[in-house]
């Protein structure tokens, strides 16, 4: 099993100017105070504009959260303001992809196996494309959705 403590996100809008990593560490250090010994990782997911910080305990990170009331400002080099959410994560919304499925496993089936995992939001069928012949479906479903813990799923029953 596999879920996330004591980590918050840092989510900036996806329109604004790419921060380097240098930036991000002393943005933290200024803003939010915390010193090497609070922190345990910080990741960076540059595309998404997100910034993920597990900290040491969960004490410090309660303190970061009150005291920033889940956001703060962020000027870039050119001047720029941005709005920097803060929130507490949890393993977050994802795309899964179930290969190998045959068309007789109904998506309510899958719902009802897959959703011990967390919320399921939608299942969509992969296609092929058009660029073949036959533009179907591939057995490969998508399923979209509010992931409370991992595991490996090897099977499902039909």
């Amino acid at each position: 099993m596999c879920e996330l403590h004591n980590t918050i996100v840092r989510i900036f809008d996806p329109k604004s100017p790419r921060i380097t990593a240098y930036q991000i560490h002393e943005w933290i250090h200024e803003q939010l105070e915390l010193q090497e010994d609070d922190v345990r990782m910080i990741q960076i997911d540059g595309p998404r504009r997100r910034v993920y910080i597990k900290f040491i305990n969960d004490a410090r990170l309660q303190a970061v959260l009150r005291t920033t009331e889940g956001q703060l400002d962020y000027i870039h080099e050119n001047g720029e303001l941005s709005v920097v959410y803060i929130e507490r994560t949890g393993m977050g919304v994802r795309r899964v992809r179930v290969a190998n499925l045959p068309p007789e496993v109904q998506d309510r089936k899958l719902r009802d196996v897959i959703s011990q995992y967390g919320n399921v939001r939608a299942i969509t069928e992969e296609m092929w494309s058009r660029e073949y012949r036959y533009p179907v479906s591939n057995g490969v479903r998508i399923v979209e959705m509010d992931l409370k813990k991992t595991y490996t799923i090897t099977h499902v029953n039909s």
